[in-house]
């Protein structure tokens, strides 16, 4: 989805999203119309005898303090904490895309976001009002419970708009949160960033305080728990975020490190020697190279594969001919700042060596030795204020 916003702005065009939200939606399946859907995609009677045994005929009840409510009978909805809940979910939902094939969806469980890519804002926002009856028509159809009160927008433009969903006006947010991402309707992914980057800079203080008393592998421990963790979610989504934003966390690094070494004279570089690691971004950039070996030996879900461009057009394969194609851009910050571009890039820098490695694990323990020297991004190059990239 993000691919997809950064190529529309990049291009001159403008995109939208409907953050969707739905009460209680893993309680208010019907069990009868999920068997219906199971049996229009294909089970047989036995195996829909067996799924309706498993919903059916389930009891639960109250407790406060030490008293207990009635056994009331479960009418409605799918075992949660069980691993056949949530698929047993997305096959009953699965049928949405079907009915609004117009839009893109970014579809998580109950998380149902319809997006749009058009040439002005004014063609998104309509667009999305139409996906919104439908989306509620839908909902209600499947006895499910939307809540457009709670429905948010976001567009990709600073001023305000409105959009009427179910008789009411919805205005769009400067950045929404999606699956544990602020997406900001620039895609800087500052205001993400700045969230992740509060939770070590008080974990650190605390660290400062116990650090006298523990030893360096229990400091390296917490330092893992505290600062590394921080920055493992989803990093290639907003990797390719400001040089501001990446000092920031530069310095939290450093801080972390000076605390646990005790030093405080060390440059960042040999403190990073010293722990043998390399800096958040590099991480990334390492964690980009394993995606593009997953998706150069067919390793990865079609709908990450497709973001790239793989060159199999090619008559005969040279030392000069590239794995990938490296799109045409027209700006920075949406174009060349993008995975789908930048995942190219860095796998021709990548050692051979590396690439050629049997497997994935093997991959992914060489790749923690690669410190990508000559990596394009612009987070890498040097910058020197009034004179521009070195």
């Amino acid at each position: 989805m993000i691919e997809k916003w950064k190529k529309s702005v990049d291009s001159g065009e403008a995109f939208g999203a409907l953050m969707t939200d739905l009460s209680k939606a893993f309680d208010c399946l019907s069990h009868d119309l999920l068997i219906a859907k199971l049996h229009a995609y294909g089970f047989d009677k036995k195996s829909l005898d067996l799924i309706y045994s498993y919903l059916t005929n389930r009891n639960q009840r109250t407790k406060i303090n030490q008293s207990y409510s009635a056994w009331e009978e479960i009418l409605f909805g799918v075992p949660q904490g069980s691993i056949l809940g949530p698929l047993l979910f997305n096959i009953f939902i699965c049928d949405l895309f079907f009915v609004i094939p117009e839009v893109d969806f970014s579809s998580y469980a109950d998380d149902n976001t319809p997006y749009v890519c058009k040439s002005n804002i004014g063609e998104v926002i309509s667009s999305l009002e139409n996906v919104a009856t439908q989306l509620l028509d839908w909902f209600k159809d499947n006895e499910m419970k939307a809540n457009p009160s709670k429905f948010h927008l976001l567009l990709s433009t600073k001023s305000k708009f409105e959009a009427i969903i179910n008789d009411s006006f919805l205005q769009n947010s400067s950045y929404e949160k999606l699956l544990g991402v602020n997406i900001d309707n620039e895609l800087s992914f500052n205001s993400h960033l700045n969230e992740i980057c509060k939770k070590p800079s008080c974990k650190i203080h605390a660290l400062s305080r116990i650090a006298p008393y523990m030893n360096l592998q229990q400091k390296n421990i917490l330092m893992n728990a505290f600062f590394n963790s921080q920055f493992n979610y989803c990093p290639l989504i907003w990797m390719c975020h400001s040089r501001t934003m990446n000092n920031k966390i530069n310095r939290l690094h450093e801080r972390c490190l000076r605390i646990i070494y005790c030093d405080h004279l060390s440059s960042f570089n040999s403190l990073l020697q010293k722990n043998n690691t390399v800096t958040i971004h590099h991480r990334n950039i390492q964690y980009l190279a394993i995606e593009m070996y997953k998706v150069y030996n067919r390793l990865s879900p079609l709908i990450v594969s497709e973001i790239f461009l793989r060159n199999d057009n090619a008559h005969y394969k040279t030392r000069n001919v590239p794995d990938f194609i490296i799109p045409r851009v027209r700006t920075v910050k949406h174009g060349s700042e993008s995975i789908s571009v930048l995942g190219p890039k860095i796998w021709e820098i990548i050692p051979s060596t590396y690439k050629n490695l049997p497997t994935l694990d093997a991959f992914k323990q060489n790749i923690k030795k690669w410190i990508p020297i000559e990596c394009p991004c612009r987070l890498c190059k040097s910058y020197i204020q009034g004179v521009g990239f070195i």
